[in-house]
């Protein structure tokens, strides 16, 4: 079929339908992200992730409508803002449908990007505030520069489908909200002068999901890209350059990790797709294959690059890698244009790059864009994230954090119902110090003499020592145990109760019945350090004067005797005989 005959098929009433499908598929990769999240995050916290990427779509449709479509389409005010205006009231049946919804879905990225790197320890209230506000001020007033006819786009600064105006802008809030908010807990180990020594690892929890997350959203990147174009060239080539770049970024960087650490790493190649994705957004419709192929790479080295500079230089905590996929892609893609757009692309008849011809004007316009739009972002953002922060507060408790915000800020007892929901990874690890000796042992095989200070218990042979704990506090009875020279434990993830009931809960409206809590199992062998000793440094570590504080329970050859940590018991010792 010739071109003739194609685009004499497709008229105009087609496209806009196309427009609205473009739309469409926009919306569906709200599901992306919260699926890349989700599973690059731990399972306590999933419930959270989903009612996050839920509201802000659904919060950011509320501001949307009252001022922020106005800010970004309004009627110009000296470039820089769209006039307000309450048209979708008052004039709703010549209103522009379409735009408005476009436009939405498009705000609705924005701040969903900042979700993924202030993941795991941020309030849902302080969340919702700041969603709502990069919604109705931050994102419309600079996209208004851009696409809205502000002094941006009179100046020719390219972004077709907003590299700089969403990704960039979503990476910087979401930069700048992480270094505010700190890492998560157990995140970066420090030494006795607080100097980050090591930085740990979290895996996420659900690879599998992650991944179709990120299906998900390179399919919905298509409308992203193309629900723009006006001809079934240009609407093709941009499939091309939105196809091309992040399949040469993932697999750039599954080479480069496989060559760097021995293996190619799977969650850095999901993430490096979205990096490629982001840095073709801004010139998908005038540049080329080729120069979708260099972006492409360049994506792929520059996300590893990035999350390796936000956890070993800057130690900024992105649980999802976001301001390496969206802040420092949506950056080089923004520049790309100024380097790779051809005339030879349908539909392109100005814009030129350095790389084919056109000098350095583009360029100059393409960073002239990035600084405004950085700096405009920069300020917003950090004047929200303050002002929340003195007010109502940016991060959830360290009880919250660790149990989960599932748990905590939703009575979600599990998005996972049926399944473990405790994370203890990274926490496991014990430092050498000078305590460490726990023991030496006598004659032939396990026998070891316990010392002569456990007051009556100086029977020969080990004891062992078992500490039920609350999930909030095993962090601070594992460190307490490692000062005191115990470098051996068993810690199994388990579910109980006792006096403490998990009784009223709810899902649905509904009361659940769940008197099983998540409880964390420690066991200690007990031989040259004092048990007595033992006993007193966990009972301080556990106790917060709660109900369901825990339980320890020593053993050994002859009887168990149990002692519970509430301050009432401090006499129990004195009982062991």
């Amino acid at each position: 079929m010739t071109k003739e005959i194609v685009n004499g098929l497709v008229n105009k009433e087609a496209f806009a339908v196309w427009f609205l499908c473009g739309a469409a598929l926009v919306f569906w990769m709200q599901a992306g992200f919260a699926m890349v999240e989700t599973g690059f995050t731990r399972a306590k916290n999933s419930g959270n992730i989903i009612m996050k990427n839920l509201m802000d779509f659904c919060i950011g449709t509320v501001v949307f409508i009252i001022i922020g479509f106005s800010f970004l389409l309004g009627e110009d005010y000296m470039g820089i803002i769209g006039r307000p205006g309450f048209d979708i009231f008052t004039k709703y049946s010549s209103f522009s449908f379409s735009n408005f919804v476009f436009n939405l879905v498009f705000c609705a990225t924005t701040a969903t990007i900042v979700s993924g790197a202030m993941a795991e320890r941020t309030k849902f209230s302080s969340y919702c505030i700041y969603s709502a506000l990069i919604s109705a001020i931050v994102y419309p007033i600079e996209a208004h520069w851009i696409w809205g006819g502000g002094w941006l786009s009179a100046r020719d600064f390219h972004d077709f489908a907003g590299s700089c105006a969403i990704h960039m802008v979503g990476g910087i809030s979401a930069l700048i909200g992480a270094k505010m908010l700190g890492a998560r807990i157990g995140k970066y180990t420090k030494d006795e002068n607080g100097k980050i020594i090591k930085v740990n690892a979290f895996p996420g929890h659900n690879l599998p999901l992650g991944a179709l997350g990120v299906f998900i959203l390179w399919f919905g990147w298509y409308g992203f890209n193309g629900a723009a174009a006006t001809s079934v060239e240009q609407l093709g080539s941009i499939f091309l350059t939105t196809t091309v770049s992040p399949a040469i970024a993932t697999v750039v960087c599954m080479l480069f990790t496989w060559l760097k650490y021995g293996k190619p790493d799977v969650s850095m190649s999901l993430n490096a797709s979205l990096a490629g994705l982001v840095a073709i957004t801004a010139g998908c419709d005038v540049t080329d294959c080729l120069g979708a192929i260099i972006i492409g790479s360049v994506a792929g080295l520059l996300v590893v690059f990035g999350v390796w500079l936000l956890d070993y230089i800057l130690h900024i905590d992105d649980p999802v890698g976001a301001v390496a996929v969206h802040m420092l892609n949506g950056i080089w893609g923004t520049i790309a244009v100024g380097l790779f757009a051809t005339k030879s692309a349908p539909e392109n008849t100005k814009i030129v790059g350095l790389f084919y011809g056109g000098g350095v004007k583009c360029l100059n316009t393409q960073l002239l864009g990035i600084i405004s739009v950085g700096a405009w972002t920069a300020l917003t953002i950090t004047g929200v994230y303050w002002l929340i922060k003195i007010t109502v507060g940016l991060r959830v408790s360290e009880a919250e954090e660790i149990e989960g915000l599932d748990a905590r800020e939703h009575g979600l007892a599990s998005a996972y119902s049926g399944f473990s929901l405790m994370d203890i990874s990274n926490t496991l690890t014990m430092d050498i110090n000078e305590n460490t000796d726990i023991g030496y042992t006598e004659g032939i095989g396990n026998k070891v003499v316990v010392g002569e200070e456990n007051i009556n218990m100086n029977k020969k042979g080990m004891y062992k020592v078992v500490i039920i704990s609350k999930l909030s506090r095993y962090d601070k009875v594992k460190r307490a145990m490692n000062d005191l020279g115990v470098t051996g434990m068993t810690v199994t993830q388990v579910m109980g109760c006792g006096v403490q009931k998990g009784a009223g809960e709810r899902y649905r409206g509904v009361e659940t019945d769940a008197t099983l809590l998540p409880k964390v199992k420690i066991e200690i062998i007990v031989s040259k350090i004092p048990v007595k000793k033992v006993i007193q440094v966990a009972k301080k570590a556990l106790y917060t004067g709660n109900i369901g504080d825990g339980k320890i329970f020593v053993y050994n050859v002859d009887k168990v005797v149990k002692i519970r940590t509430g301050e009432e018991d401090v006499q129990a010792l004195a009982d062991v005989e």
